[in-house]
């Protein structure tokens, strides 16, 4: 009897140290200030992105190489800050498109703390700032890696329900919510009633209306696979899904990522981009030519 009620009561010290430190096991920020040329970018530039809640965060921002080109927003995953993912957003670069490297709170000497609705109001401030810039809401591409799949997410839902919608939304080993993956790493206890960031973007991507391409290994044991698969499922047509036999989390571009993602976007983002701007030209003047963010 005293062997169980031990047990039990380690048990009980451990479900309630989760339940508290839980936010400590769920983002891992490198708060050091990173730099654009130390990370292969001395093209981008550091800007910074006012919240809602007001905190300006930085941020690296390059415009596209011409007008008819997208510009693809980066939300990175729990771990790091932007400049572990210079090599990640080089080739978009190369490819002549925009890319705005978005910083989370608490990440990259940012001030503020991640949360679920953190991470979300960043996102916010990230399309303010292509506001300012009269980034045209066809030309964005929201592109999330891991954990940023579900800001990227919610992010294309909200635009789509503002009537904005993107052009296209990339989704790079995606989670289903944070408590499927939780409730996988840790079976023996009640997480779904625990957690507090959910990010449920299984119950949201039904709401996005952009193209949306989803890539995921399938050796993945951080997220596995089956939750990006069932995103996929749930998401609405058009889609394209690319399931890479011998790819983890986070090796995903060596197998040629990049090339998928620029090969979908220059199928996807033209014909997106310009059947819009055919709508717009159809109500303003049919004469006037196309200005789509063709690639």
């Amino acid at each position: 009897m005293s062997v169980a009620v031990t047990a039990l009561g380690c048990y009980v010290v451990v479900l309630f140290a989760m339940y508290l430190l839980q936010r400590s096991l769920m983002y891992f920020p490198d708060d050091a200030m990173p730099s654009p040329t130390a990370s292969s970018l001395p093209d981008m530039t550091v800007e910074r992105l006012h919240t809602e809640d007001n905190l300006d965060l930085l941020a690296w921002y390059r415009p596209p190489s011409s007008p008819m080109q997208p510009v693809i927003v980066y939300l990175h995953g729990n771990g790091g800050h932007i400049g572990y993912r210079g090599r990640r957003v080089r080739p978009y670069l190369d490819a002549g498109m925009g890319v705005l490297l978005v910083e989370y709170r608490g990440y990259g000497s940012n001030p503020g703390t991640p949360t679920e609705e953190g991470l979300y109001a960043d996102g916010r401030a990230a399309l303010r700032f292509l506001d300012r810039r009269g980034v045209p809401d066809r030309c964005r591409v929201l592109y999330g890696e891991s954990l940023g799949t579900a800001v990227a997410i919610r992010m294309a839902a909200e635009a789509a329900a503002e009537d904005r919608p993107v052009t296209a939304v990339v989704l790079e080993a995606p989670l289903s919510s944070v408590a499927d993956v939780a409730a996988y790493h840790y079976p023996i206890f009640p997480v779904r009633w625990l957690i507090k960031d959910r990010f449920d973007a299984l119950s949201t991507i039904g709401d996005v209306e952009a193209p949306v391409f989803v890539a995921h290994g399938e050796l993945d044991r951080v997220v596995p696979m089956r939750f990006g698969r069932a995103l996929f499922d749930a998401a609405r047509e058009p889609k394209e899904g690319w399931w890479i036999a011998e790819g983890r989390h986070e090796d995903l571009p060596r197998f040629g990522l990049p090339d998928r993602v620029i090969d979908f976007l220059r199928r996807r983002v033209a014909t997106n981009a310009g059947a819009a701007e055919r709508s717009d030209a159809n109500i303003r003047d049919t004469a006037k030519p196309l200005n789509a963010c063709g690639v």
